[in-house]
């Protein structure tokens, strides 16, 4: 693993965790987690098993670290490792189609779907949250979904476009 992809890919967790900081929340506190986001465009660019797996375990510690929901440390490490394994599984069936940028944006939000119906059935079913599933699911989850969408399809083409004028091996340079 290349120092430098090690590097890149600290700096998309920090900016997740500063965006995350940052943006005022909604429907009794909760936040997009565009930690979520950041790690998909990593997961883009360093498509490899080693790079998943490091994404997966640090945005999921981050995530819990910063959450605001009850007892939400567990589930967002669970609900980010496995998030990452499958987009990544998603990202190398879909090789050729996953490089458009419409596609890869809807990858990235069916990823905050499933990330977020992980996490609150992690929450509520394994951690015993007393919240309900459903209230949450559309007043957090769905507008976290459009959210993200917006933000992956803004700053994936910004961060890919920079990259390419450097000298880091990402997915783009192959």
């Amino acid at each position: 693993m290349n120092t430098k992809n090690l590097t890149l890919m600290a700096i998309l967790v920090a900016v997740g965790a500063a965006l995350y900081l940052v943006i005022p929340g909604y429907g009794e506190g909760m936040k997009p987690d565009f930690m979520l986001t950041m790690m998909f465009i990593g997961i883009f660019l360093f498509p490899d098993v080693k790079s998943v797996f490091l994404l997966g375990a640090t945005t999921g510690i981050i995530s819990g670290i910063f959450t605001s929901f009850p007892g939400g440390f567990i589930p967002n490490i669970i609900d980010k490792f496995i998030t990452a394994f499958i987009v990544y599984a998603v990202i190398v069936a879909m090789k050729k189609l996953s490089q458009h940028l419409v596609v890869s944006t809807m990858i990235a939000c069916l990823g905050t779907l499933l990330s977020g119906t992980i996490f609150l059935s992690v929450a509520i079913y394994v951690m015993g949250a007393n919240v309900p599933f459903g209230l949450l699911f559309l007043t957090v989850v769905l507008p976290a979904i459009a959210m993200n969408g917006v933000v992956f399809f803004i700053m994936y083409p910004i961060i890919t476009g920079l990259l390419k004028r450097t000298s880091f091996k990402t997915a783009l340079h192959h």
